[in-house]
């Protein structure tokens, strides 16, 4: 099943003078649009374990600033990437989508045990 779409998606990279990249796709099941989502994943991967990492050197009282300094630069392009990926999503979320015919009635809904 193919989702609709005409948003411009941005995409997890940059041009190399540093400009945002965009796909203009009517589906999201294309070539680019999954190789954006398997970037997506290791980005936001990497980012899990660059905070794992941040927080060890934060708890040695002996680290000195060259490490801190390293520790933050990581944090610091690992942070960028996930709020691109942060972006990117929201912005997808936002977007409408066609309707789908014969859904027109048919509304979201869980049962409340789903609520707790």
């Amino acid at each position: 099943m193919s989702a609709q779409t005409n948003a411009l998606r941005l995409l997890p990279w940059t041009t190399p003078e540093g400009k945002p990249c965009f796909l203009s796709s009517d589906t999201d099941e294309g070539v680019l649009s999954r190789l954006a989502d398997a970037v997506e994943v290791a980005q936001t991967s990497a980012g899990a374990g660059v905070l794992g990492c941040a927080k060890a050197v934060l708890a040695d009282p002996q680290v000195g600033a060259s490490e801190l300094r390293f520790a933050v630069a990581r944090v610091t392009e690992a942070l960028g990437d996930v709020l691109r990926v942060a972006e990117s999503r929201g912005a997808r979320l936002s977007a409408p989508h066609e309707e789908v015919e014969g859904d027109e009635d048919e509304d979201p809904c869980l049962p409340a045990s789903a609520f707790g």
